[in-house]
């Protein structure tokens, strides 16, 4: 049956639907384009840095200035090329089986962010918007990271009441005002919480206020800490 599969629909690149060797993969070119961040990042963030990674923690200027709720933060790719592609056909474009693609670099970049009691969260949505897109994509990111790595997954841990601006055109002090109560502990299932080390995750990070309220969320909810990770990260050469 799975070779029959293979011969009426062949392995295609999810970007570019170009001939490829395995299934949810990128073929060469689109690789080539795709910006995965690697060497020294800062350890709250992701953002790339510049120098050489000697194993000593390095932070960046936005997180010098601002002082992070979480642990630890990684991203994937940088949010440019095509990852920006990709990621707004995850958001926008009903291409949910894009997250099974991205489990695997996900699990690379969270690499030092995974305890044994580590369970997933994903970032919540206004329930007018998951009426909008039908799904959270956050939750499938979250959903196909966990069965690549054998996690824990809570997708309702937490809610999002209030149904916050977009965040285009907003400089930092504005989104993180913009971010206040917007997220909580859902009243039965962030109990689930309690003790754990939560892995907060999101297609996006840029100023970090969504973290930033998530964070707190989790916190409330009695996580034991939280680390932070996004799919692609909105740098300062973007």
């Amino acid at each position: 049956m799975q070779s029959a599969l293979g011969v009426l629909y062949p392995p295609q690149c999810v970007s570019c639907a170009a001939p490829t060797e395995s299934d949810f993969a990128l073929c060469g070119a689109c690789w080539r384009d795709t910006p995965f961040i690697e060497g020294l990042v800062c350890d709250l963030c992701g953002d790339p840095l510049p120098g050489e990674d000697d194993g000593t923690p390095a932070h960046c200027d936005a997180c010098l200035a601002t002082p992070r709720p979480w642990r630890h933060g990684r991203a994937a790719l940088r949010y440019s090329a095509n990852a920006r592609r990709l990621i707004l056909a995850l958001k926008h474009g009903d291409r949910p089986e894009l997250a099974r693609a991205a489990a695997p670099w996900l699990a690379r970049a969270a690499t030092p962010l995974i305890a044994a009691d580590t369970v997933i969260v994903p970032m919540p949505i206004h329930w007018s918007r998951l009426f909008r897109r039908r799904y959270n994509q956050s939750v499938e990111l979250g959903r196909a990271l966990a069965r690549f790595l054998h996690l824990d997954h809570t997708p309702d841990a937490l809610v999002r009441p209030k149904r916050t601006r977009a965040h285009d055109g907003m400089d930092v002090e504005t989104r993180f005002a913009n971010m206040q109560g917007a997220i909580r502990p859902h009243p039965k299932r962030g109990a689930a919480l309690a003790g754990r080390s939560v892995l907060l995750l999101d297609d996006v990070m840029t100023s970090g206020a969504s973290f930033d309220a998530a964070t707190r969320a989790c916190l409330a909810a009695g996580a034991d800490h939280v680390n932070v990770l996004a799919l692609a990260r909105v740098t300062r050469d973007a």
